[in-house]
């Protein structure tokens, strides 16, 4: 059995302890996912704090809603979903301006080559993405999600993540001067 398999077999004992209520291995859960939840949250927009919040929401979501997950996701998957829709929820009726939104790290795998100035102009560019566009790009792009894994989180069809995923890649190299993912220096 591969690394992810191992890790996987975990989660499903460790659910299946904190099904039969076992504070001890939903903690170990929450130990687990807390930090993927929170950095796909993040990347979402809005600031550290909020992040957090509905990060916390989440997994008391989650813990109350153990019998909902049928495993036909990865656990992390299935949180990110939920965290997504928490997310969604928050923002239904809030009139914040996107340009509240702190600046997040970490975005694409090599955003460490990047400088400062280049980090909030990638920071500004997510911001006016639609927000579903945004968490499909968060979740595959920075998060490492397959498409079906962001399909299964965010509750989409495979064909529409594949196609947020082309809009909003393409959306992001257009704002940032990008061709072929390297930065016009020029």
């Amino acid at each position: 059995m591969n690394a992810a398999g191992l890790w996987a077999d975990l989660d499903e004992r460790l659910l299946e302890a904190a099904r039969g209520g076992s504070d001890a291995a939903f903690g170990r859960l929450v130990a687990r996912h807390q930090q993927p939840v929170r950095a796909f949250l993040r990347r979402l927009g809005g600031d550290v704090d909020e992040a957090d919040d509905i990060a916390q929401e989440t997994f008391l979501a989650a813990w109350r809603g153990l019998h909902q997950f049928r495993g036909q996701s990865s656990l992390r998957s299935w949180l990110c979903g939920i965290a997504y829709r928490k997310r969604l929820t928050r923002r239904k009726g809030q009139a914040r301006a996107w340009e509240r939104e702190a600046a997040f790290a970490g975005l694409t795998a090599g955003e460490e080559s990047l400088s400062s100035d280049e980090r909030l102009d990638l920071a500004r560019a997510m911001v006016e993405l639609p927000i579903e566009q945004r968490a499909v790009v968060s979740l595959c792009l920075a998060g490492g999600f397959s498409h079906s894994e962001a399909a299964a989180a965010l509750h989409l069809p495979l064909g529409t993540v594949k196609s947020h995923l082309t809009r909003g890649r393409a959306k992001l190299m257009q704002a940032l001067s990008l061709e072929d993912g390297e930065h016009d220096r020029s």
